[in-house]
Order: structure tokens, then C-alpha cells, then sequence
């Protein structure tokens, strides 16, 4: 099978985490944290900054590395780099996302998560319970 190497950002905006709705391919209207797939001689830190730039237009800090996921998708194994980051300025433009949600710790089960992003949820939720919301 497969491995695909990713990076994603858990962007974090006081006590609220944003989330992206995928616009295409087998799992369409699903919901993900963004980022995307590391290039040659990146550091995962690196193609997070590349990614998120791309598919957001937006500006952000790494500010901690939260966790990697391995997950067996039907076709092909999926290895996730994850890291808390925060925005540098508040521009923030869809290219590849059909949707996107400022979800609070209420809110943050009501999308339909892909698999190995909702691995994630109870890490940040205890990133959001113990940390002060001065992002």
C-alpha cells in the first residue's frame, strides 16, 4: 500500500480551531484540518508554512508540534504531521476547500471529520481546555 506524507494545522484563534470542507476527490464534503502533502527537502514545519500560504492565502505561525497520525485509508496509508498554529493576520481565502468553520469546544464533534483528522479531537480539546485563549 501507498504512504502519503502529510503535514496539517490545527489553527487556533483564542478558544476556537478552524476547520476546511474538501471540495473534491473521494472524500468530498468531508472535513479536515488544512495542509497538504510535504515536497522533497521540506521540513514539516516548511510545508505547513508552503501549504497553508497556498491553499489559504494566509500567513501563520508553527507554533507546536501536536502529534502524527497513521491511518489505513481503502487506498493508501496516510502518515499526518500535526501541529497547534495560529494565524499572522486574519486574511484567509478558500483555493481548495469548499467551506470552512471557526468550531468552539461545543462545536467541535457537529462536521463529519475524516477519520484520521478526528484521531486529533481529543488532543485539542485538551489543548484548548489547558491553555489560556490568548491567541
Amino acid at each position: 500500500m501507498k504512504t502519503i506524507e502529510v503535514v496539517a494545522a490545527i489553527i487556533r484563534k483564542g478558544d476556537k480551531i478552524f476547520a476546511t470542507q474538501r471540495g473534491y476527490g473521494d472524500f468530498k464534503d468531508w472535513w479536515e484540518f488544512p495542509g497538504g502533502k510535504m515536497e522533497q527537502g521540506e521540513t514539516p514545519e516548511e510545508a505547513l508554512i508552503r501549504e497553508i500560504h497556498e491553499e489559504l492565502d494566509a500567513e501563520i505561525s508553527v507554533d507546536k508540534y501536536l502529534y502524527t497520525v497513521d491511518w489505513d485509508y481503502p487506498k493508501f496509508h496516510l502518515t499526518m504531521h500535526c501541529f497547534m498554529s495560529s494565524l499572522l493576520n486574519d486574511a484567509l481565502h478558500l483555493n481548495e476547500h469548499e467551506a470552512a468553520k471557526w468550531l468552539d469546544k461545543q462545536d467541535i464533534h457537529s462536521v463529519n471529520w475524516l477519520p484520521a483528522d478526528e484521531v486529533l479531537l481529543p488532543m485539542i480539546l485538551q489543548e484548548l481546555n489547558s491553555t489560556n485563549a490568548d491567541n
